[in-house]
C-alpha cells in the first residue's frame, strides 16, 4: 500500500484519477515466478495448454491444483481485502478482472470448469463465483467504487466458454446490474448480437474495447450508441501523452512488443517519447 500510494499521489496532483484492476490468475501462472513456488490454482485441476512467461522464458503451465469450497471462500475475502488496500493505497476506483482467461473467467469456461458443485455445471453456477467476489468488494467499498470487466468469447490462456458461454454472460450481466456498478468494461472480440444484447440490459456506463481496432474507429461503438467509453491498451503503454496527441492529431509511437513483460527497467515502460519532445528535436 506504502507503494502505491507514491503513485495514486502523483496521480493525483497531475490532475488525473486510477482505477486499480484486481486480478487472480488462477491457473495462468507458474511455479517459478512465486517465491514459495506453489503449485496454481484453479476450478479445476486442468492445465490450460498454454506458455507462461517466466524469468528462465516461456514455460508450459502445469496442472493446477482445484480450488476446494473453503478455498474459493478464503479466495473472496482475498478479494474483499485487495478492495480495501486499493482504496486505502489512494485508488479512486477498483476493476474486478473477470476477463482473459484468468480464474474468474475460468470458473465461467467450460473446458476450464467441470466441478459439480454449486460453482460448476450450470449456468447460474458458473458465474456464481464472479457474483460472490463483486458482492464482497461492493460491501467493502461500495459500488460507486466497483467496476468489472468481461470478455465473452476470447479464447486468451486456453479459455473455451463453449455454445452456452453466451447465456453464462447474460445471466451474469443481468446479476451484476443489480449491484448498481460504477460500470461494466467488455473486452469485445466480435460477437455483435451478444453485445447489442449486453447494452440492453446494462443500466450504468459501457466501456468497450475492441481488440484490434483503426485509430479511426476509435469513436465508432460510441457514435452508435453501443457504448459510453471506448477503453485503449497498447496505445496507452506506448504513448504517455497519448489525449494530447488525440486531441492534436499527432502521430503515435508505436509500442515495442518484445519489451511487454519483459521487466528490462525503464524500456518499454517509461523511455516513449512524448509529442513535445519529438516536437523540440525537429526544431
Amino acid at each position: 500500500m506504502e507503494g502505491w500510494k507514491k503513485v495514486t499521489d502523483a496521480v493525483h496532483e497531475a490532475g488525473g484519477f486510477i482505477f486499480i484492476q484486481l486480478m487472480h490468475v488462477g491457473r495462468v501462472s507458474h511455479p517459478d515466478n512465486t517465491p514459495h513456488h506453489r503449485q496454481p490454482v484453479a476450478p479445476s485441476a486442468i492445465a490450460p495448454g498454454v506458455e507462461m512467461f517466466t524469468a528462465k522464458g516461456m514455460q508450459e503451465i502445469p496442472v493446477p491444483r482445484e480450488l476446494s469450497e473453503e478455498d474459493i471462500q478464503t479466495t473472496i475475502t482475498d478479494f474483499r481485502k485487495a478492495a480495501a488496500a486499493a482504496v486505502k493505497a489512494g485508488a479512486d476506483r477498483v476493476e474486478i478482472h473477470g476477463a482473459n482467461g484468468y480464474l474468474i473467467n475460468q470458473f465461467i469456461g467450460e473446458n476450464s470448469n467441470t466441478r459439480s458443485d454449486k460453482y460448476g455445471g450450470s449456468i447460474e453456477n458458473r458465474a456464481r463465483f464472479a457474483i460472490e467476489v463483486t458482492k464482497a468488494i461492493v460491501e467493502e467499498i461500495g459500488a460507486e467504487r466497483t467496476g468489472f470487466r468481461i470478455s465473452p468469447g476470447t479464447p486468451l490462456n486456453g479459455i473455451d466458454e463453449g455454445e452456452h458461454g453466451p447465456e453464462v454472460y447474460l445471466h451474469l450481466v443481468k446479476e451484476l446490474a443489480q449491484y448498481n456498478l460504477a460500470y461494466l468494461h467488455v473486452m469485445h472480440l466480435g460477437n455483435e448480437i451478444l453485445l447489442r444484447e449486453i447494452r440492453n440490459i446494462w443500466p450504468n456506463p459501457l466501456l468497450v474495447n475492441r481488440a484490434g481496432r483503426a485509430l479511426e474507429d476509435l469513436s465508432v461503438d460510441i457514435d452508435n450508441g453501443l457504448a459510453d467509453m471506448a477503453p485503449v491498451g497498447v496505445w496507452s503503454l506506448a504513448n504517455p501523452d497519448l489525449v494530447e496527441r488525440l486531441k492534436e492529431g499527432f502521430p503515435l509511437n508505436e509500442a515495442d512488443r518484445k519489451t511487454l513483460y519483459s521487466g528490462n527497467g525503464n524500456e518499454g515502460y517509461t523511455d516513449y517519447p512524448t509529442m513535445r519532445e519529438l516536437q523540440s528535436q525537429q526544431q
